[in-house]
């Protein structure tokens, strides 16, 4: 995967459930060919991501460099990573997607990059659909709620 040309996967795509993991898996191919441009891996939100799953990032880098596809790394990302109940992991995945800025100092630079990307968006709040706006794929309009 060459990230100086393209883009991960959104982090809406999942593999064993988990949100966030395709894309991972997407950066960290991308930095084992030495291809990953800007994008860092494993950065605070893999590390956060694998903080729940009760991997490590080496584990996980490992794991991509024995899986050469995606089928590979679901079998193994779901044998080793800490078991959820289906509940548990539906409100985490929520909550990872839903996840906005968390500082004032966040909150600025989540704006500088909306007002860059589409200022017009104002109902883009979450990191995940910030990503998505800015690397191409479609984000519904969100209303505000009242």
């Amino acid at each position: 995967m060459d990230l100086r040309t393209g883009f991960p996967r959104s982090m809406h795509v999942t593999i064993a459930g988990h949100a966030h993991v395709a894309r991972m898996i997407d950066k960290c191919r991308a930095v084992l060919a030495g291809t990953e441009g800007e994008y860092i891996y494993p950065c605070p939100l893999d590390q956060r991501v694998l903080e729940f799953a009760g991997l490590t990032s080496e584990q996980f880098t490992a794991a991509v460099k024995t899986h050469s596809t995606d089928e590979g790394m679901a079998v193994w990302f779901a044998r080793e990573a800490r078991p959820h109940s289906p509940a548990e992991l539906e409100a985490w995945n929520r909550t990872l997607l839903a996840r906005g800025p968390g500082s004032p100092e966040s909150a600025a630079r989540f704006k500088q990059y909306l007002d860059k990307i589409d200022p017009s968006r104002t109902d883009i709040t979450a990191w995940s659909d910030l990503q998505d706006l800015e690397e191409g794929r479609a984000v519904a309009f969100r209303p505000s709620n009242p």
